[in-house]
């Protein structure tokens, strides 16, 4: 781990609120996280998830992909690309994209393939047409968006969105959406293990918009516009308020 990162233990303040658009679906939302002053800095001093290797940045193991429609929808974006912008063309087949691997014992996960080193959507430094992942460049190059043509989990980073079904004591159900940070822990078992990962690094805790402004779309993929206007509101308030009483580590004094 880089010494310059933050520990992963430390106060958070949390807020609960019931969706307007739907009574049986609860936000929980890490607030310490979402008001921080994260930013992506890849490209910009990313240091990358594996030593010696920073301009993979966080590609380097691939995309994972959460179910059969994630994957239908990257497969169908990748069909939409030249060599123009994927450096990569040539692995363009849809048997050579993706692979079968095995994590924590599931042996049915699927990600995308790596090639020389990091995930075969990823164009190296030098590039014609560009640099970092071709599916992000087809997006605005298309005018659309990039969780539109990405992996779930490329997109979503570092936002963590987990559901839950919870009983309550009266007998009634609803659907809990907790989001929060994705941490180191979040990858699992080889979390500890990254050279590098940027949600703990205060370099990458600089951005002049708070995290939930900047991931405004991203957010609002997640839980819904009027859930993420309700974040917002509930967000800005309190930071209104005087900021908050526990800030991100990693954000400037």
């Amino acid at each position: 781990m880089v010494s310059t990162e933050v520990g992963l233990d430390f106060a958070r303040e949390w807020v609960e609120f019931p969706d307007p658009a739907d009574p049986e679906h609860l936000i929980r939302a890490d607030l310490t996280w979402l008001c921080s002053s994260w930013s992506c800095v890849f490209g910009r001093g990313c240091h990358g998830i594996l030593p010696n290797r920073p301009d993979d940045g966080c590609c380097s193991h691939g995309a994972f992909f959460t179910d059969a429609a994630d994957e239908r929808r990257v497969l169908s974006a990748a069909a939409e690309l030249s060599p123009s912008i994927w450096q990569y063309h040539g692995y363009g087949e849809r048997k050579k994209l993706v692979v079968r691997d095995s994590v924590g014992g599931d042996h049915d996960r699927r990600r995308t393939r790596i090639v020389r080193g990091a995930c075969v959507f990823l164009n190296r430094p030098g590039f014609a047409g560009g640099a970092g992942c071709a599916l992000h460049l087809l997006a605005l190059r298309a005018e659309r968006l990039p969780l539109q043509t990405k992996p779930d989990v490329c997109w979503q980073l570092p936002i963590r969105r987990e559901q839950d079904w919870v009983d309550r004591p009266d007998g009634s159900r609803v659907l809990v959406s907790t989001l929060t940070e994705f941490d180191r822990r979040s990858w699992g078992e080889g979390g500890p293990d990254l050279h590098w990962w940027c949600t703990s690094a205060p370099e990458a805790h600089q951005a002049r918009r708070p995290l939930f402004l900047s991931y405004a779309t991203e957010l609002t993929a997640l839980v819904g516009a009027k859930a993420y206007n309700e974040l917002a509101r509930i967000a800005a308030a309190r930071m209104d308020q005087g900021g908050l009483v526990a800030r991100h580590p990693a954000d400037p004094p």
